[in-house]
């Protein structure tokens, strides 16, 4: 290949990163999290970040507002609602509320998957117990390859 033809192409994956939708997003969360109050004008945002399609900054928003990180509090205009923006003291809380919904989750799971080993080694020891094997019934007749099952009665 010659030098040309690679620049070329390196030139237009340069230009294409950044215009791509991640990296679009990344300034327009930027332009938020700096915005007096985190409000910001779609239009003014659009122009500022020098999007040629609108279309695209409209996409951001309803991707951010559908998964609870920003609100419309105009036709033109949204407002952050995440977390970390203004590093209020009721953020701080919140943070340490979730952080410690975690933990005690975590603990829970950790009980969970130590009643599932008990359950299944009980289960294990149960089945290979040869004073258990009175209680098997035989396979149904007819019925090839099936494992004698308990018998309830």
């Amino acid at each position: 290949m010659d030098y040309e033809f690679m620049e070329a192409i390196t030139s237009n994956v340069t230009v294409r990163s950044e215009r791509s939708l991640g990296l679009l997003t990344i300034k327009f969360v930027t332009l938020l999290q700096e915005a007096k109050d985190g409000v910001v004008n779609l239009k003014e945002a659009a122009d500022h970040l020098a999007v040629k399609q609108k279309r695209r900054i409209y996409d951001i928003t309803n991707v951010l507002e559908g998964i609870g990180l920003i609100e419309k509090t105009s036709k033109n205009s949204v407002q952050w609602t995440g977390l970390g923006l203004s590093g209020t003291h009721h953020d701080d809380s919140r943070l340490m509320v979730l952080k410690s919904e975690l933990e005690e989750l975590e603990l829970r799971e950790a009980v969970l998957d130590q009643q599932q080993v008990w359950v299944q080694q009980s289960i294990q020891n149960t089945t290979e117990d040869s004073e258990n094997f009175s209680y098997l019934c035989p396979a149904r007749p007819g019925v090839s390859g099936e494992a004698p099952v308990v018998c309830c009665v």
